[in-house]
């Protein structure tokens, strides 16, 4: 009897599955089928009345990806309502990281949502360099929601609370700004659904290199990635780069040519609107920079 159940962890051939009764098993895919992502839907089989084998990959909303190093696409979890972006003073981002992470977000047209976790640590006139740290007011008037969190004084994790809930959400961000102590404090039965996956696997659960889906309390799942020193795009083409920085759309198509790359062209509308401060110069610049990388 073929049977649906949603994907907690894959790793290799094999992953953990849950079933609407909540039920978790230890599951194996077939080579034919594919290897399913964290999120997936599946439906599978009890195979000799022991093992359990994934027959089928449901049909996905969408997949996040990174790029690996020849640039190509690394699928890391499928299914996804929102992406939270979570940076922090300590380590502080690369001048470009949240912009990678926008564009990658705005290609699956799923919801970003960026977080300053470690709040207490940020000052009011540091980071003199460029960085995301200083553009946060600039985010908001982009339309991005942004908050600040702390795991260890005010404002805490409440603002990011309310944001999950009922939704299922990735967490992505560098090593570092505190990832894991913020799904500490968001899932108070952490270390109950981490033991219940070992007990599934035969072995302990390598949280902090392997996707991993959690359920939330007040109800939403949330996924929790691998951090990463530098998030990477894939090779875009300048269209689908220029359609992640949400501002450009207005005028899109504006340009006095209509493959326009929007760096040295004349008549350029987005340069010109860069230039004329009716969008962030920094922005303009950071579009520039990915796409200087992506040629």
């Amino acid at each position: 009897m073929t049977q649906t159940a949603l994907v907690l962890v894959s790793y290799g051939g094999q992953g953990i599955i849950e079933l609407d009764n909540n039920e978790q098993l230890r599951c194996k895919y077939r080579r034919s089928v594919g290897r399913p992502y964290c999120g997936d839907r599946v439906e599978f089989q009890r195979a000799d009345g022991h093992s359990t084998v994934v027959t089928r990959i449901l049909p996905r909303d969408n997949v996040f990806v990174r790029a690996d190093a020849g640039q190509r696409k690394q699928p890391i979890a499928a299914n996804l309502d929102q992406a939270v972006i979570v940076i922090a003073p300590s380590p502080a981002p690369s001048r470009d990281l949240v912009e990678r992470y926008l564009v990658a977000i705005h290609s699956l047209g799923i919801r970003p949502v960026i977080v300053l976790n470690k709040a207490e640590l940020q000052q009011e006139n540091e980071h003199a360099n460029d960085t995301p740290l200083r553009h946060l007011e600039d985010y908001r008037q982009l339309g991005y929601q942004v908050v600040r969190t702390s795991c260890k004084t005010t404002p805490g994790i409440s603002p990011l609370k309310s944001i999950l809930e009922h939704r299922t959400s990735i967490l992505v961000g560098q090593s570092g700004v505190g990832k894991s102590s913020l799904i500490n404090s968001l899932l108070p039965d952490l270390e109950l659904q981490t033991g219940a996956l070992s007990r599934v696997t035969g072995k302990g659960i390598h949280t902090t290199t392997t996707t991993i889906m959690y359920s939330i309390p007040a109800g939403g799942r949330l996924i929790d990635s691998p951090g990463v020193w530098e998030y990477g795009l894939w090779r875009m083409e300048p269209e689908e780069l220029a359609d992640g920085f949400v501002e450009f759309q207005d005028l899109l198509g504006q340009c006095k040519f209509n493959d326009c790359r929007h760096d040295h062209e004349p008549q350029c509308a987005i340069r010109e609107a860069a230039e004329s401060g009716v969008l962030f110069p920094w922005r303009y610049q950071a579009y520039l920079r990915l796409l200087s990388q992506n040629s």
